[in-house]
C-alpha cells in the first residue's frame, strides 16, 4: 500500500559549492519521484519534499551521506501524495530570507551566536522556573490559526521584515528577559535568535525542531494552541483529535482554521476564511478584519 509522507528538513553548515549540490539534489529527487522545495546557500540547506515513504527514506539516507548534511534536522508528517505541484531546487543568498546574508555566520557546528537550544521538555522546565516570552518567528498570518499561548506575534508579512522590526525598539523591554523564539520547523527561529542576540537581547532561546517537534512531543496538551500553518496544499496540520480552532473567518467571524488567498491577483495576502465564505467567492482583504492576534504596539 502506498504511504505518502512529507519530510521537513534543514541544516546549517558551510557549503563551498552550492550550485553543484543543487544539481545533485535535483537529480536525486527526480530519480525518486519526489516533489517539493529545496533551497541551498553557502550557509546550508532548507527544504520540504514529499513522496512515497520508501522513496523519501532513501532520499534522507542518501542526503545524509554527504558529510556537511550528516546532522541534518529532519521531521516527518503525513502527506496526501499531491502536496506539491512540482520540484524546485534553487540556490539563494539565504536559506531563509532575512535580508542579511553577510551577517549570518555558520561553522561546522551550525549558526554562530544563536540562542540557547531547548528541546520541548527543556522548554517546559524553563517555563516552570520563570516567566518567559514566546516570540513568534513566522509571518503574522501564520499565527492567526495557531500559536503558543500568550506569544508575541510581530506584525510582519515576510521574513525579510524581521530585522527592521527587531531594530524598531518595540521589543527593547524584553532585552534582559527570557525570550523563546519559535517557528514551524526550527530554521527561521534559529536565524532569528542570532539576529536578536546580535542586537542586545541577552537571554534568547530557540525551540529546537520548531513547533513540529513540540507537537510530536506534547500534541495539543501543552502550551501550543490551534493548528500549524504549512506551505503546501495541506494548508495546515493538527497534532491531535482535539485541536482547538482559534482562527476567525475574515468575512463572517466564524471559527475556522482554513486559509485562502485574496482574490485580487495583485495581492499576496492570505486570509482566514471559512468554507462557506470561501465558496461564495470574492474574498478580499479587509483592513478591519479580526484576526484574533494582538500584535504589540
Amino acid at each position: 500500500m502506498a504511504v505518502p509522507k512529507i519530510l521537513l528538513f534543514y541544516v546549517f553548515a558551510p557549503l563551498t559549492d552550492p550550485d553543484a549540490l543543487r544539481l545533485w539534489q535535483r537529480d536525486l529527487c527526480e530519480s525518486l519521484g519526489l516533489r517539493g522545495r529545496i533551497l541551498l546557500s553557502r550557509h546550508g540547506m532548507n527544504g520540504t519534499v514529499g513522496g512515497e515513504l520508501a522513496d523519501v527514506k532513501k532520499y534522507l539516507r542518501k542526503t545524509r551521506e554527504y558529510a556537511a548534511f550528516r546532522d541534518l534536522d529532519a521531521k516527518w508528517s503525513e502527506g496526501t501524495g499531491d502536496d506539491f505541484p512540482r520540484l524546485s531546487v534553487k540556490v539563494r543568498d539565504e536559506i531563509v530570507t532575512f535580508g542579511a546574508p553577510d551577517e549570518l555566520v555558520v561553522d561546522e557546528d551550525g549558526v554562530v551566536g544563536g540562542g540557547t537550544r531547548l528541546t520541548p521538555d527543556e522548554l517546559h522546565e524553563l517555563v516552570e522556573r520563570e516567566e518567559v516570552t514566546f516570540f513568534d518567528g513566522r509571518n503574522e498570518f501564520e499565527a492567526r490559526i495557531g500559536r503558543f499561548r500568550g506569544a508575541v506575534v510581530p506584525d510582519v508579512a515576510t521574513t525579510r521584515e524581521f530585522v527592521a522590526e527587531i531594530e524598531s525598539g518595540r521589543y527593547d523591554h524584553l532585552k534582559d528577559e527570557p525570550v523563546v523564539t519559535y517557528c514551524t520547523g526550527g530554521v527561521r527561529c534559529e536565524v532569528l535568535s542570532s539576529v536578536m542576540t546580535a542586537r542586545g537581547f541577552n537571554r534568547v532561546y530557540q525551540l529546537e525542531g520548531g513547533v513540529v517537534r513540540y507537537g510530536e512531543r506534547f500534541g495539543d496538551d501543552g502550551l501550543w494552541d490551534g493548528s500549524l500553518y504549512v506551505f503546501d496544499k495541506r494548508g495546515s496540520i493538527d497534532f491531535s483529535d482535539h485541536t482547538a480552532v482559534i482562527g476567525s473567518c475574515a468575512m463572517c467571524g466564524s471559527a475556522t482554521k482554513r486559509m485562502q488567498n485574496c482574490v485580487d491577483s495583485q495581492c499576496r495576502e492570505q486570509l482566514v476564511v471559512c468554507d462557506g465564505c470561501g465558496a461564495a467567492g470574492d474574498v478580499r482583504c479587509d483592513p478591519h478584519r479580526a484576526s484574533g492576534v494582538s500584535s504589540p504596539a
